[in-house]
């Protein structure tokens, strides 16, 4: 009945990843939102919201409530900045640096194992698609 529907088939897909990136987070308290942002922080400090919720692709307000969970967990800093006074640079703490290796090492992991399950050319092409058709439909 669906097999045309992008919208089910990427919802169904979106699911069962979900629930693997749970998996792959658990250890370390964290969403799989919370735990792709904390990497994205930990790889380039100092971003604004604005920026970091850019480069994920989601709305502020979503930015938001994700760094209130990752604040509240003390692995990252709002600190003010003098490049726009209406938006704070995130830090990531100590804490978040310690589990820096392990967070990336767990993510690698399941990268790994979706390109044993479908095959690293096959991957990375599904990858480049899903992403040129996510800017298309923008």
């Amino acid at each position: 009945m669906f097999d045309d529907c992008i919208y089910f088939n990427t919802q169904a897909l979106g699911r069962q990843l979900e629930r693997v990136w749970t998996r792959a987070f658990k250890p370390f308290d964290l969403t799989p939102p919370q735990g792709f942002m904390l990497r994205a922080i930990l790889d380039k400090p100092g971003r604004l919201q604005s920026e970091l919720a850019d480069e994920l692709k989601i709305a502020r307000a979503t930015a938001t409530r994700a760094l209130d969970g990752l604040e509240a967990r003390g692995l990252v800093e709002r600190l003010p900045t003098k490049r726009d006074g209406r938006e704070c640079e995130i830090q990531p703490t100590p804490k978040a640096q310690e589990i820096k290796d392990e967070l990336n090492k767990a993510s690698g992991e399941i990268t790994k194992s979706l390109k044993a399950q479908l095959g690293a050319s096959e991957f990375a092409s599904f990858v480049g698609q899903v992403k040129a058709i996510s800017d298309k439909i923008r």
